[in-house]
């Protein structure tokens, strides 16, 4: 067959393929035999942002000369030459900014165990909506949608993706489906849901996620998937390709007891947010399978990314950014809901908190000293109380709000605060505190917290009265220099 002449027959950019057939299930070298002009152009002329690793076409090479392996182009290219389907897909691969719509078409007769196909590209710079959908099936579409309506409409976003989640599984048969999420700043991750198949041994995820593991999901978009948008791993010969490109995850996946895996990044205006993948599924459904998750994945990685910017928002307009614990506003808020509360029998113990010597150090030192004081005295009330009690009230103050305590309870506690601040530099505390029987009398609480604690920060002055003249000759000194 003259391929130069079937390749210069068709007008979009298209070259031939051979693939070499190993047995019946199994595949060896894929080269370029043969290109039109426009195919030929895209690599010695190429567009910006679509280079490939060589400006040179040379008929005959591997195809791993012009871009890095990608196990989805073999996947596409086997079924078209050896098993005489025709294939379609419209995809976004990570190493180009472009949209690829890809025509694979069976080409006759074979050479031995050589076969052949046509790959035929055609790149769009903008996605086309028409056509991400006009191949998927109704089955695809109603599932993707399912998907969509449940994301949209929930009001608790991580139960809600548990429940997408399974579905996913049960849509790829699959022995277990996951889906986690990657922080770069923490170089930590989560397991945000996942699906276990019944009577599945598969550990939880969580079994897995130690101080290491960050860096191995790291590891997964450049040496795994390599610049396609997926990653389809159906058999043993796949797994081989996993294990030549990755061997540590490779290691990882079989002593998990995975044979397979499908994995899709979760993107959002091209920032890696996390993955999804399912293990052991079927593999007889690879391509609905693949078309499914892909379609879900644009989904999912805009809901994730969403959600995480409500989270963050909410941490923004609850959290003291310099110490890290709960702002004035969630206090207040919370005394509000408290002091509503006519059905409580519970009691409410407060504590308030000042910090003795703030202002001198701040006006000898300067303001970092004083914020790392600051950051010193949470850290000192974390290890005493739980995170969600501690408010920076404002400056210098920090109030504490437990329900259910008893007095002699947060006495304990306080006397505790007071061993703890010793192992800060500097930190020092003035504390009161009141426990009220109900917790609808908060406010009483407070007020009374208040004024013990500033009999306590009187103690501390008469103790050491040389603090209280720093701090009077420090505002003297300031009166002299303003006049």
């Amino acid at each position: 067959m003259d391929f130069q002449n079937v390749a210069d027959s068709l007008g979009a950019m298209t070259c031939i393929m051979s693939v070499e057939k190993i047995g019946d299930n199994d595949y060896g070298k894929l080269r370029v035999v043969a290109g039109n002009k426009a195919y030929i152009d895209s690599i010695e002329h190429p567009a910006p942002g679509t280079e490939m690793l060589t400006d040179k076409f040379t008929p005959g090479l591997e195809y791993t000369a012009y871009l890095s392996r990608d196990l989805n182009f073999e996947a596409a290219c086997y079924q078209a030459a050896i098993q005489k389907k025709c294939v379609h897909s419209y995809v976004h691969p990570d190493r180009m900014p472009v949209w690829l719509n890809l025509t694979f078409l069976p080409l006759y007769p074979d050479d031995g165990n050589i076969c052949y196909c046509t790959y035929t590209m055609e790149i769009n710079f903008k996605p086309d909506t028409k056509k991400i959908t006009s191949g998927i099936s109704s089955e695809t579409a109603s599932s993707v949608l399912e998907t969509c309506i449940k994301l949209r409409g929930t009001t608790d976003f991580r139960t809600t993706v548990k429940d997408v989640i399974n579905d996913i599984r049960e849509i790829c048969d699959a022995e277990y489906c996951c889906v986690m999420l990657m922080y770069d700043l923490s170089r930590t991750c989560e397991v945000l849901g996942e699906s276990f198949r019944k009577g599945s041994k598969l550990l939880p995820m969580d079994t897995y996620l130690d101080e290491s593991f960050y860096d191995l999901a790291d590891s997964w978009e450049e040496t795994v998937i390599s610049g396609s948008n997926c990653l389809i791993v159906k058999d043993e010969h796949d797994m081989k390709i996993v294990k030549e490109r990755n061997p540590v995850w490779y290691k990882s996946l079989t002593s998990a007891s995975a044979h397979n895996i499908v994995l899709f990044p979760l993107r959002s205006r091209n920032q890696l947010l996390g993955y999804m993948w399912a293990l052991n599924y079927d593999t007889d459904n690879a391509m609905h399978i693949k078309e499914t998750l892909e379609l879900t994945s644009f989904i999912l990685g805009s809901e994730i990314a969403n959600h995480m910017l409500l989270d963050r928002l909410k941490i923004l307009s609850s959290k003291d950014m310099l110490t890290g614990v709960l702002n004035r506003n969630e206090m207040n808020n919370l005394v509000d809901e408290l002091s509503r509360d006519e059905d409580s029998n519970q009691s409410i113990g407060v504590a308030f908190t000042d910090l003795n010597g703030l202002k001198t150090i701040n006006d000898t030192e300067g303001h970092p000293a004083g914020d790392l004081m600051l950051k010193n005295a949470a850290n000192a009330l974390r290890e005493v109380f739980d995170e969600d009690t501690i408010f920076r009230a404002g400056g210098d103050e920090f109030s504490i709000l437990i329900k259910g305590v008893t007095h002699d309870e947060m006495a304990k506690k306080i006397s505790q605060v007071r061993e703890v601040s010793e192992k800060y530099d500097k930190v020092s505390f003035a504390i009161g505190f009141h426990v009220e029987e109900n917790c609808k009398n908060v406010r009483t609480a407070l007020r009374l917290a208040d004024e013990n604690m500033y009999k306590d920060k009187a103690e501390y002055y008469k103790k050491f009265p040389e603090k209280k003249r720093v701090v009077r000759d420090l505002i003297n000194i300031k009166s002299a220099s303003d006049d």
